[in-house]
């Protein structure tokens, strides 16, 4: 199926599932011309991935408010709980609680789901092409500027079409195409002898908004209750019960899913024996083609990253091809995209791996060792925070790229996302999401700074940005020509820029920190920043916005400083 064409497209994205639907829309969202293939005729009527972060739903409330139309089908969720031997809970994993990131932490949903809603509304972006039915026959010729690609609608005897794009997004799947004809190996390892059934099931009763993990030696189990009914069961199997990629007997599935609810066929949606692997692509950019998604990385299910990787994957790179191509920034960018991502994917990979080994252990002597050691450390305060707020998680910051490290006040926030508070703003004081301020591309917030201070930024070589003033302390938002003025609305924001009065945050489009400086520091951030500049890079504040002593209401969706 082909939808209505636009222009030449920039950016070739192959793959039409989570990933590469993802990567069309902030494209697409920022102008940016894509064409979107996918070999199969229509989005994908497997539920493979169930969980979507908060950190998933920020990067879709990016394009365009994405994260609107996806909520409905998703189910608000609390977190993991976690059962040991005999079915004794454990703990109940939820983050922070505090929705960091402006979203609930952890939200199953249906994958069949997500793919039809994100096609959907990619009719509302005229710069992004979709075709269904159309797969990469091959990357012809990577020259300076271009690649070369050939497209082949249809079946073996369909046209093929050969056309040239700035940049390739290899996001299709753990068979990619794109890796294989980049002749890009995968490193790590497979685990084809632990094979686990995967049962998704309708009209259940389970109404939990919370997955459960039963780390039961003699039988590990994992259930999600969704929407509508739906649940899923996931069995680690025993040898001999059925081989991953072969089609489970119902007897079997039955058999599993008695402890649970009784089960007949029609209420089956799918069930599937699978195993997992462990694999991170050797490089996640060849020339001007990149890997996202599992065509970068697969992992196993355990940590409930998979698709969330992808979608970080997207919210790393999308931006910068943007920058690139508008001519803002110079490929030493896109280079970034594997120095930052890789060791993140790594970490997750590994995370998966061991979560998969201790909570769901097919050893007993282990398991009542899991058990005795997470009730010890729920005894104490830290040892509660380090479990019910997955702690254990890896470290996300970026400690190299495209970002500026320093020495001073606020360096812990560097290389981090940057939280998403609701704020006042404006004359009214009107309540939002930070997000909603800061617009699609660089914004950079002053915490308590002086027009004096902006003026010393003006014009030191950073980023050009949506200027925002931050008023702490209980004070009502400080509105000024051309400035976005935000105060605190619960304590988040105040506890947040605690210690910063007097500084400057950089905050890049993906919204990680890339830099917290002092105004007299703002030369040397500049500097720095200039190792990914096309040209010289234009005043992030213009004099007036700078210095007006005027006040007039800045608009909810305020551009700020025009490139």
């Amino acid at each position: 199926m082909t939808e209505p064409s636009v222009r030449q497209p920039a950016v070739l994205v192959v793959g039409a599932g989570p990933t590469g639907l993802a990567a069309a829309h902030l494209l697409g969202s920022r102008g940016v011309p894509v064409l979107l293939v996918e070999r199969n005729a229509t989005t994908s009527n497997d539920a493979k991935a169930i969980s979507l972060d908060d950190e998933s739903l920020r990067t879709l409330q990016s394009a365009d408010g994405l994260d609107e139309a996806v909520y409905p089908i998703l189910v608000p969720g609390t977190g993991t709980r976690y059962f040991g031997v005999g079915g004794r809970p454990l703990v109940h994993a939820r983050g922070t609680g505090d929705q960091r990131f402006g979203h609930p932490f952890k939200n199953p949903f249906a994958q069949p789901d997500l793919e039809r809603v994100l096609r959907e509304q990619l009719r509302r972006l005229p710069s992004v092409d979709v075709r269904f039915g159309t797969r990469l026959t091959g990357l012809v010729t990577q020259h300076p500027d271009h690649v070369g690609v050939s497209l082949r609608t249809g079946g073996e005897d369909g046209p093929v079409e050969e056309l040239d794009v700035s940049y390739v997004l290899g996001c299709d799947g753990g068979r990619s195409t794109v890796r294989d004809l980049l002749s890009i190996p995968m490193q790590g390892r497979s685990f084809p002898d632990e094979v686990w059934l995967v049962v998704d099931t309708l009209h259940d009763t389970h109404d939990q908004r919370f997955g459960m993990h039963h780390g039961a030696p003699d039988r590990p189990v994992v259930i999600v209750p969704g929407r509508g009914g739906r649940c899923r069961y996931e069995f680690r199997l025993k040898p001999g019960e059925c081989e991953a990629g072969s089609p489970p007997a119902f007897t079997l599935v039955r058999q599993l899913l008695q402890p649970y609810r009784e089960i007949t066929p029609e209420q089956v949606e799918r069930a599937v024996a699978y195993s997992f692997h462990a694999l991170l692509a050797e490089r996640l950019r060849d020339g001007r083609c990149f890997l996202l998604g599992d065509a970068a990385h697969m992992m196993p299910p355990f940590a409930g990253q998979g698709l969330n990787s992808g979608v970080r994957d997207a919210a790393n790179l999308c931006w910068k091809i943007d920058e690139v191509l508008a001519g803002r920034a110079g490929d030493a960018l896109l280079d970034t995209y594997d120095t930052e991502r890789r060791p993140h994917a790594r970490a997750v990979i590994d995370l998966s791996v061991r979560l998969g080994r201790i909570v769901m252990t097919t050893s007993r002597p282990r398991a009542l060792l899991r058990d005795a050691l997470v009730r010890a450390a729920m005894l104490t305060p830290p040892g509660r925070r380090y479990l019910t707020e997955m702690r254990y998680r890896p470290d996300t910051r970026v400690t190299s790229g495209a970002v500026v490290r320093g020495d001073g006040p606020g360096r812990e926030l560097v290389g981090t996302m940057l939280p998403q508070p609701r704020v006042l703003h404006g004359a009214h004081h009107r309540l939002t999401r930070l997000d909603d301020l800061l617009g699609p591309g660089w914004s950079l917030l002053g915490i308590d700074v002086t027009d004096t201070d902006w003026t010393a930024v003006a014009r030191t070589g950073l980023p050009d940005a949506t200027p925002v003033d931050v008023s702490l302390d209980d004070r009502a938002p400080r509105e000024r020509a051309g400035r976005v003025g935000i105060a605190d609305a619960d304590g988040r924001l105040d506890a947040l820029f605690t210690g910063l009065t007097g500084s400057f945050v950089l905050v890049r489009p993906d919204r990680l920190v890339a830099a917290v400086f002092r105004p007299a520091q703002a030369a040397h951030v500049g500097a720095e920043l200039r190792r990914f500049a096309a040209r010289p890079l234009t005043a992030t504040v213009s004099p007036q916005a700078a210095t007006a002593a005027t006040d007039p209401q800045v608009q909810h969706d305020s551009p700020g400083v025009h490139r």
